[in-house]
């Protein structure tokens, strides 16, 4: 297999990440050879959770999660209408307002990418080890 391939598009909800998290475990299991081990499935769901967490968040609720398998990587992809691309910001240790999902997304990452769509808003985009 060279790629598996999911779509998951939604506008803000109270489950909205619980969601992209189930959409991304039940890719994962249905991923063939080579599986996915543990260690890498539950980066790759935490990656997704920061990035949707993100997009409801801050790029104004609708968002589309792409997940594709390649031979050695997962690549996930999130779209969403706001172009402001994501910043390395000082995590808020006292106020609960965040900041340490972009730092965490780019550690686990072999890779980020931003890009901006002619049409409007961004994909973030993140390669995975498999």
């Amino acid at each position: 297999m060279d790629t598996m391939c999911v779509d998951a598009t939604t506008i803000r909800s109270a489950t909205a990440v619980a969601d992209a998290r189930e959409t991304a475990r039940a890719f994962l299991e249905a991923v063939g050879q080579p599986a996915v081990d543990e260690e890498a499935a539950d980066t790759v769901v935490l990656v997704v959770s920061e990035l949707v967490t993100n997009a409801v968040r801050h790029g104004g609720g609708a968002y589309l999660l792409r997940l594709t398998a390649h031979p050695d990587l997962i690549e996930v992809a999130v779209d969403d209408p706001s172009s402001q691309a994501p910043r390395m910001r000082t995590p808020d240790l006292n106020g609960g307002t965040g900041g340490f999902g972009w730092a965490m997304v780019n550690h686990l990452a072999r890779t980020t990418a931003i890009t901006h769509r002619p049409s409007g808003g961004k994909t973030v985009t993140a390669l995975l080890a498999r």
